[in-house]
């Protein structure tokens, strides 16, 4: 007798365990759905999402290297890849810069600074992009942008720890020595070669403009006293007296 009461209480609380199961799922379990419908949509949309990202991508590559192959001179080339469409900033600036270039090899210097300054404004938050850009401004407008200008530009470029550092530090130093400022370019380059990360090709180089200046090529010790840099920095020509 036991045994069948003790069978019957175990049916009955089955019972209203299931009962009240049901009962949660009428009242909670649209939730559960819509949580569920949520988590597909989502990971549709991501996959959506990506896909249309890698098309617009390739569809990009494809029209920069179509335009990049143009026959004809830089300025038939610029003309090409300036007629690519874009769907992003970055494709944006990626496109002004070899537009911009190939301009600068048809010997439009300043249209070329025009584009790269271009490129740099699209660029936006992605430093390598904007910095290269407005560092590729400076070199295609060599010696005939303003001297002030240059300066801003190169500092900006040259801050500790910037992509293009050690570069806008040497186009500091020839930018002295063009404005016959020759002890502070050497006084510059002195500091270039103490720094980490030169390449062989730079060490070359600014070894041959401190020949040029008729200075011992040889970097000095490191430990000797290191000069002001921001003096050493400055490009501004020094007033005539």
């Amino acid at each position: 007798m036991a045994n069948q009461n003790d069978s019957f209480i175990d049916e009955v609380t089955e019972d209203l365990r299931r009962d009240r199961l049901f009962l949660f799922l009428r009242r909670y379990g649209w939730i559960a759905i819509l949580a569920i419908v949520a988590l597909v949509g989502a990971a549709a949309w991501r996959e959506w999402s990506a896909a249309r990202a890698d098309r617009d991508a390739r569809a990009f590559g494809d029209a920069i290297l179509a335009a990049e192959a143009t026959e004809g001179d830089g300025a038939a080339r610029a003309a090409a890849l300036s007629a690519v469409a874009t769907t992003r900033p970055g494709q944006t600036a990626l496109r002004e810069v070899l537009a911009a270039n190939a301009l600068a090899e048809a010997g439009n210097a300043a249209e070329a600074a025009q584009r790269y300054d271009a490129a740099a404004a699209a660029a936006g938050e992605d430093r390598v992009m904007r910095d290269l850009a407005a560092l590729k401004s400076v070199l295609a407008q060599g010696q005939g942008m303003d001297a002030a200008a240059r300066d801003a530009a190169l500092t900006a470029l040259s801050a500790p720890g910037a992509p293009f550092e050690l570069i806008a530090l040497e186009l500091k130093a020839v930018a002295l020595v063009d404005a016959g400022r020759d002890q502070d370019a050497i006084t510059l380059i002195r500091q270039i070669q103490q720094k980490d990360g030169l390449s062989q090709a730079q060490r070359r180089r600014l070894a041959e403009l401190l020949i040029t200046l008729g200075v011992d090529p040889e970097p000095e010790p490191a430990t000797q006293t290191t000069p002001d840099p921001v003096r050493g920095a400055e490009v501004v020509p020094a007033p005539a007296n």
